[in-house]
């Protein structure tokens, strides 16, 4: 089975050793993304919500880069710095998988890179 690697411009580059995706096989593993502006490289402040949609787009745009859509999606990880933000990042979540979503995990962590609120990476088949 070859290996490949998936970076795209539509989404933050990567700010350490790592890429955005590795494809194998059918698999594409989605590295974490954080709420960064892709364009300007900026992070995105504002409320949970708006940090979550970022990240869920930049999500969005890895997997189209490598030929995969949300509904290829079947496995998603999602950590948070404060659990209390659960059921924000809940409902911004289900606006982007909304028929027949992926397994999850959430859990809360002690920081995140550059201390954002949402960190999300997804496992995909086709």
């Amino acid at each position: 089975m070859s290996k490949s690697i998936i970076s795209t411009d539509k989404a933050p580059a990567a700010i350490g050793p790592y890429s955005q995706a590795t494809k194998a096989g059918g698999n594409l593993y989605v590295s974490g993304q954080i709420p960064i502006n892709s364009k300007t490289g900026d992070l995105i402040e504002g409320d949970v919500p708006t940090q979550a949609r970022q990240v869920l787009d930049n999500v969005k745009a890895v997997l189209e880069a490598a030929d995969y859509e949300l509904k290829d999606v079947i496995k998603a990880e999602v950590f948070l710095d404060d659990m209390n933000n659960f059921g924000k990042v809940n409902e911004v979540y289900a606006e982007y998988f909304d028929e027949e979503p992926p397994a999850r995990a959430c859990v809360e962590v002690a920081r995140l890179p550059k201390d954002v609120v949402v960190e999300i990476s997804v496992i995909a088949f086709k």
